[in-house]
C-alpha cells in the first residue's frame, strides 16, 4: 500500500464491501432508443461511439460497432473481432442485452454491417462519432439505404441516471473522497506536485477504482492559477493554496470533485478571501440546483458572488457538466445553457477563481439533481484545510 493507505489503515475491501453495486440492466434503455429512432422515423442507428455502445449493450471492450433497428423486437447487432468475442458474450449476457453478436475479420464485419442495414430505407449515423472518410465510405457500402446525420440520440437517454448508475458513481465519489483524506494525513511541505498527484492516483486504485477519471491535478501556488495545470516538480510550499482535481472510476462511471487546500496558514489575506468568496459561489450554485431549475441560472448564481467579490473576469470556465459513462456529459452548466435540469441528472458544481501569478481556487462537487433540490455524492469538506 502507499504511505497514505498504510497510514489509514484502509484497504481496498473496505470500501468495495460497504458498496454492494446493484445489477446493470440495459434492455430498458436499448428499448427508449427504439422509441427515439421510430419519432425520428429512422429505420435504424449505427452506433459508433464506444460509451454510447456500452450503454446500450454492457460490452466494455475497446473496438465494435451496434446495429440498432427501430424493430421492437429486434435487440440489434453488436459486430466486434475475435479478441473479444468471450468478453462480448459474458457481458451482454451479464447486462441483459437482447443484441445478437457477430465476431469476424474486417471483411466480414463490412459484409455483416451491410447486411444488417439492407432493407432498412433510412438509417443514422452518429454525426460526432464519424468522421467524413468513412460516411463516404458507409454511403457506399448501404446500397440503397439513405444515411441521415443524427446528433445525442443515445446522449439524451444518458442524462437521467438510474439507480444502477448513480450506485456506481456515488460509490466512486466514496473512493476520491477516501483517498483526499488519505493523502492528506501525508502532505507536508517539499513534496512535489507529481508526487502529490501519484499519492492521490495510487489511493483511489487501492480502494477499489479502476482507474481515474481524468489525469489528476495538483496545482500549488502561481500553478494554481492555470485551471488544467499538469502537475510538475514543483515543490509545495507553506502558506500556499493547492488545487486537487481528481475523480474515480468504478465498473465504467466517473466521479468528479475539487478541493483547495493550504498547508500552515495562507501567506496572504487576499488567498484566504479568495477560498472564502468561491466557497460561497459553490454553495450558492448547489443550493440552486433542483428539477426545474435552468442550467444557466445555477451558473448565475455561482458568478453573480464572484462578480461582487470584483473578480468576475477570473472565473474563467463554465461553472459544471454533466457525469456519468464519461467525465464531461451532458447538460454544460455555463452562461450560454439553457436546459432544464431533471430528477436523475448527475451534475458537477465547480466555480473557480484564478489570480495569474498569484494562485488559484476551485471547489467542486459531484450531485445528483432531486425535485427538491440535490444529493451530494462528494463529501469531503470544503473548508480552508489547515
Amino acid at each position: 500500500m502507499s504511505r497514505a493507505s498504510e497510514r489509514r489503515g484502509r484497504s481496498r475491501s473496505d470500501l468495495s464491501a460497504s458498496f454492494p453495486l446493484p445489477r446493470i440492466e440495459v434492455s430498458r434503455r436499448y428499448a427508449h432508443l427504439v422509441e427515439s429512432l421510430r419519432s425520428a422515423d429512422l429505420g435504424g442507428l449505427v452506433v459508433t461511439s464506444m460509451t454510447n455502445i456500452r450503454y446500450l449493450s454492457g460490452f466494455s471492450g475497446s473496438t465494435a460497432i451496434m446495429v440498432c433497428p427501430s424493430s421492437p423486437e429486434d435487440g440489434g447487432l453488436l459486430i466486434t473481432d475475435g479478441r473479444y468475442k468471450t468478453q462480448a458474450e459474458q457481458e451482454l449476457r451479464e447486462h441483459g442485452s437482447g443484441a445478437d453478436i457477430f465476431v469476424g475479420s474486417v471483411t466480414e464485419q463490412r459484409e455483416a454491417l451491410s447486411k444488417k442495414v439492407s432493407g432498412m430505407s433510412t438509417v443514422g449515423l452518429e454525426a460526432a462519432h464519424i468522421n467524413w472518410a468513412r460516411a463516404e465510405e458507409w454511403k457506399q457500402l448501404f446500397s440503397g439505404v439513405e444515411t441521415v446525420p443524427t446528433t445525442n440520440l443515445v446522449e439524451d437517454l444518458r442524462r437521467k441516471k438510474d439507480p444502477s448508475e448513480i450506485a456506481r458513481i456515488a460509490h466512486a465519489a466514496e473512493i476520491a473522497d477516501s483517498a483526499l483524506t488519505e493523502v492528506l494525513s501525508v502532505l507536508k511541505p517539499n513534496m512535489t506536485e507529481l508526487q502529490v498527484a501519484l499519492e492521490i492516483d495510487f489511493a483511489m486504485r487501492e480502494l477499489g477504482a479502476n482507474r481515474s477519471s481524468f489525469d489528476t491535478i495538483v496545482a500549488s501556488g502561481p500553478n494554481g492559477a492555470l485551471p488544467h495545470a499538469q502537475p510538475s516538480n514543483r515543490e509545495i510550499r507553506s502558506g500556499e493554496l493547492v488545487v486537487m482535481d481528481f475523480g474515480a472510476v468504478v465498473d465504467g462511471y466517473c466521479s468528479d470533485m475539487t478541493r483547495t487546500v493550504c498547508l500552515g496558514h495562507p501567506q496572504t489575506e487576499e488567498l484566504e478571501r479568495m477560498v472564502a468568496v468561491v466557497m460561497a459561489s459553490q454553495q450558492a450554485g448547489v443550493d440552486t440546483v433542483r428539477a426545474g431549475r435552468s442550467t444557466k441560472e445555477v451558473d448565475q448564481a455561482c458568478r453573480a458572488v464572484i462578480e461582487e467579490a470584483g473578480w468576475g473576469s477570473y472565473f474563467v470556465h463554465a461553472t459544471g457538466h454533466g457525469v456519468g459513462l464519461d467525465i464531461h456529459e451532458s447538460p454544460g452548466i455555463g452562461p450560454t445553457s439553457d436546459e432544464l435540469l431533471e430528477e436523475g441528472w448527475v451534475v458537477t458544481v465547480e466555480p473557480g477563481v484564478y489570480l495569474p501569478g498569484i494562485g488559484g481556487v476551485r471547489i467542486e462537487d459531484t450531485v445528483v439533481v432531486t425535485k427538491d433540490g440535490c444529493t451530494p455524492l462528494t463529501k469531503s469538506k470544503k473548508d480552508l484545510i489547515v
